[in-house]
């Protein structure tokens, strides 16, 4: 299996910026940072929580911002990139779509993000606002409500597991 060892790879900066850095990069997001913050870099509960918080959302103002632009520069310019944009779109839809009509899509845009699975956190929850029309504060509010609640997961399983270790 592929594995990235995300302290190694941003060693040589300071703790804070390494845990904004991963925090801020898809797949990895809050769910890598947090954990590391914590048992590799040794940052205090608070730091390790807001900077992986702050590297988790800032990604989110500027894909709220572009995803129409880049989605429309693909439509016309890559045939390639159009298709993956267009599957991805479809599949974070497919996976949006039950709890948006259960929920509405606020609640299902702040859960969808709260799961702190792969595919299912802030970048993801970005595209699938643009892909449903939420607006950007609303969308920005629920990602950002979504992030604090998977912060608060992956905190204590992070606390339980280093606990039982």
């Amino acid at each position: 299996m592929f594995h990235i060892d995300y302290a190694q790879l941003f060693s040589s900066l300071p703790p804070e910026l390494a845990t904004v850095l991963i925090a801020m990069l898809p797949i990895a997001e809050l769910r890598a940072a947090l954990p590391v913050a914590l048992t590799v870099f040794h940052l205090s509960i608070w730091s390790a929580v807001l900077w992986s918080i702050i590297g988790n959302l800032l990604p989110v103002v500027i894909l709220l911002y572009l995803l129409k632009p880049f989605a429309l520069f693909l439509e016309r310019h890559l045939k390639v990139g159009h298709r993956f944009f267009t599957w991805f779109a479809h599949r974070t839809e497919r996976r949006f779509a039950s709890n948006s009509s259960k929920y509405g899509s606020f609640v299902a845009l702040m859960l969808f993000v709260a799961i702190p699975l792969p595919v299912t956190g802030a970048w993801t929850g970005a595209l699938a606002a643009y892909i449903t029309g939420i607006s950007f504060k609303r969308s920005l509010f629920a990602i950002s409500l979504g992030v604090l609640i998977a912060a608060a997961i992956v905190f204590i399983l992070t606390e339980g597991i280093t606990t039982l270790l």
